[in-house]
């Protein structure tokens, strides 16, 4: 299966040729990983990409043209932010479709995550590769859809040349990580602005 072929390029956040063929073909029967396209933000089988990633905080209310002016501009620096998803094209139980697969870029996001590459002055201008917001919708768990997103992460972050992939995670998913090849490394500190201002990047 090729689920991309029917999705413009110039609608998807990366090159597709970065996900490993060989973790495609670990996914379940009709779920296809992909780069996050221009078209993902709408509301398909009662999900989207945005819906997908209120598993983990407030999304908020964003509307399209915001969606796709950060979608462009993550796409013009698509060399630091690399988003996945994996979309179920199965045919949604009751529908026409059901027992078949639907159209690329028209089946239901269940699973997404990000790896952002940071540019360093040490290791000799090395690279580092910065894994976020893992979401699995809460109907897919036991699928092993969030080791198949970690994974794919981190194949990107060495294929462009990382030296190291790391990830914060709270104390009880310390265990699924290490199952997904990390070790702990020192502890995660944060600050919150009390009262943040508009965002204005």
């Amino acid at each position: 299966m090729a689920p991309v072929q029917a999705i413009p390029k110039s609608d998807l956040l990366f090159d597709a040729a970065l996900i490993p063929a060989e973790l495609q073909a670990r996914l379940p029967a009709g779920h296809v990983l992909r780069p996050l396209a221009r078209t993902d933000n709408q509301l398909r089988a009662n999900t989207s990409f945005l819906k997908t990633l209120e598993v983990l905080t407030t999304v908020g209310t964003i509307a399209d043209a915001d969606f796709q002016k950060r979608f462009t501009y993550l796409q013009q620096h698509n060399d630091q932010y690399f988003t996945i998803v994996i979309e179920d094209m199965n045919g949604p139980v009751g529908s026409p479709s059901e027992g078949s697969l639907v159209a690329p870029g028209r089946g239901k996001i269940v699973a997404a995550g990000t790896v952002l590459v940071e540019r360093k002055f040490i290791h000799e201008l090395g690279l580092v590769g910065h894994i976020e917001d893992i979401a699995v919708s809460a109907d897919q768990q036991g699928k092993k859809l969030g080791l198949r997103i970690i994974e794919t992460l981190k194949a990107i972050g060495e294929q462009v040349g990382c030296y190291k992939v790391i990830l914060d995670c709270s104390e009880k998913n310390v265990p699924f990580y290490v199952k997904c090849g990390f070790e702990r490394k020192g502890v995660e500190m944060g600050w919150y602005v009390k009262k943040p201002v508009q965002a204005k990047l």
